[in-house]
């Protein structure tokens, strides 16, 4: 198979000819037909990631079709059309057995702890537990979009923030998974205030739903500016980017007894932000954290996009060959563009 290698972190990745990967007896194979450029496959490839061991294949936002399938294998069948969480559950450990998959004890996931979808074809293991079938309704590329940002940002939004109508939300960063928050909580009757520090993600995010919009490069205190538009702070507040300044004002910016819900992910330098901890306490502050959603929840979210209350399809900024993700996948710590880049050519 064609795929993305990369042999050193940070050292440009290229394309090279693999082998083609054989199913675990629990797993499958599944031929990419679509996958999604993440700011954690950058992570990845610079070295924030202690799973993954070189030479390695990144990628992990996907749909396909399932070309092979392990002997133990139950509930799917070559031609299936699918999708996957970015985190994977064994479905026997005590987490799993609770329905929490995101947080498996033993959890796997495609281009960190194994060969990613950057490739023709990748292995997705414990395929009965984890796999996600595909409305016909729903193209690929729009489904690829789904898998990391989109359902992390569902899980944030409405499991873990609990977001209700009328309530105020504060989404910090409006890359793909801001723009996603975005989306889903305009979409269940919540008023958002997006921050972030361009004018085209703040545009595009007016276009998704967001009452307002600021400007966190042109305001002199992003903390103020949502406290006023939200009349006393938002009732759930998300750093969608992963950045001690937004984690700080995401907190910072919550009326008493709300959520701050993490949603960027927060390694290396980064990884101990400064938290407002008296704020915590005084005001009774709860944070969260969102790490991806199990399988089984997808269902919530497919009927919401099958009904049109969510359109994924807007977030898809450009549509790229598996030859210009390298490019997107090394440039994805500038932030340029707006919306989802997808890899619909291999």
């Amino acid at each position: 198979m064609k795929a993305v290698v990369f042999e050193q972190f940070s050292a440009p990745p290229r394309i090279q000819q693999l082998p083609d990967p054989t199913p675990e007896a629990h797993g499958v194979v599944v031929k990419v037909m679509a996958n999604g450029v993440c700011r954690s496959d950058w992570h990845g490839w610079v070295g924030h990631d202690t799973d993954i061991q070189l030479p390695h294949v990144p990628g992990h936002e996907l749909a396909g079709v399932v070309e092979a399938v392990g002997k133990d294998v139950k509930k799917w069948r070559i031609g299936d059309r699918v999708t996957v969480p970015f985190v994977g559950g064994c479905g026997t450990c005590p987490e799993c057995h609770s329905g929490n998959h995101q947080v498996c004890d033993s959890q796997f996931q495609p281009g960190f702890t194994h060969w990613g979808s950057f490739a023709e074809y990748v292995g997705i293991h414990y395929a009965d537990v984890n796999l996600v079938a595909l409305p016909e309704t729903l193209d690929f590329a729009t489904a690829a979009s789904l898998g990391c940002r989109f359902v992390t940002s569902f899980r944030a939004v409405v499991d873990q923030g609990n977001t209700a109508a009328g309530q105020w939300v504060a989404v910090h960063g409006c890359g793909g998974v801001g723009l996603s928050a975005v989306m889903i909580a305009n979409a269940i009757g919540a008023n958002v205030v997006a921050v972030d520090i361009s004018e085209e993600a703040l545009k595009l995010a007016r276009q998704l739903g967001a009452t307002a919009t600021v400007n966190a490069a042109k305001v002199a205190n992003v903390v103020e500016a949502v406290v006023e538009i939200t009349r006393g702070g938002a009732h759930v507040s998300l750093d969608a980017l992963g950045h001690p300044t937004t984690c700080f004002n995401s907190i910072s910016n919550l009326r008493k007894r709300g959520k701050h819900v993490q949603v960027g992910l927060m390694l290396a330098e980064n990884s101990m932000p400064a938290i407002p901890m008296s704020k915590v306490i005084a005001n009774e502050l709860e944070i969260l954290g969102s790490h991806g959603m199990q399988a089984h929840r997808y269902d919530a979210m497919l009927a919401m996009i099958e009904s049109g209350k969510l359109v994924p399809e807007r977030l898809i900024g450009k549509r790229i060959t598996l030859e210009q993700s390298i490019e997107a996948l090394m440039n994805m710590d500038k932030f340029e563009g707006a919306g989802v880049t997808v890899v619909t050519e291999f």
